[in-house]
């Protein structure tokens, strides 16, 4: 019948397959065998969860209001750009997406969300904050600070 499985056993499997799959006969009973031995082992085996904080990046913040120049009115994910919401501006990160934005000076942080492009990346820079995100976390007439961006 099934061969290498325990003689109590093979009842049993009969029977719980025959039960998933509404006592479809077949005759090859290792097929369906397999399929029920995976759908259990799914049952099982939970993904691990991946760390939210697991990756991180270091780099200079600087901040960007409606009032600078060449500032479109527009995000690039289209939404129309507000300085007084705490988002940002990053690449290779996708929208929507939370990060937490640690000054490492002084260690305040901020929860951002990105809905922009950027910094300019002939700049060297990490992360544009709008200019409310930038004042939670530093003195605006700092312009640039040492960050820690963690994806949450």
């Amino acid at each position: 019948m099934v061969a290498g499985l325990p003689k109590p056993l093979k009842p049993i499997l009969q029977v719980g397959i025959g039960f998933l799959f509404g006592g479809l006969k077949m005759k090859n009973i290792t097929v369906v065998m397999i399929i029920a031995i995976v759908m259990f082992l799914v049952l099982i085996i939970a993904p691990k969860d991946i760390e939210p904080s697991s990756i991180i990046y270091k780099g200079i913040a600087s901040w960007y209001s409606k009032d600078d120049p060449g500032i479109l009115e527009t995000t690039a994910n289209m939404e129309i750009f507000d300085d007084t919401q705490f988002t940002c501006a990053i690449w290779d990160v996708p929208f929507n997406t939370i990060l937490k934005v640690t000054n490492l000076e002084n260690g305040k942080s901020i929860l951002v969300r990105v809905n922009d492009r950027g910094p300019a990346k002939r700049l060297g820079r990490l992360i544009d904050l709008t200019k409310s995100a930038f004042s939670t976390i530093a003195d605006l007439q700092k312009g640039l600070i040492e960050v820690q961006v963690e994806i949450i």
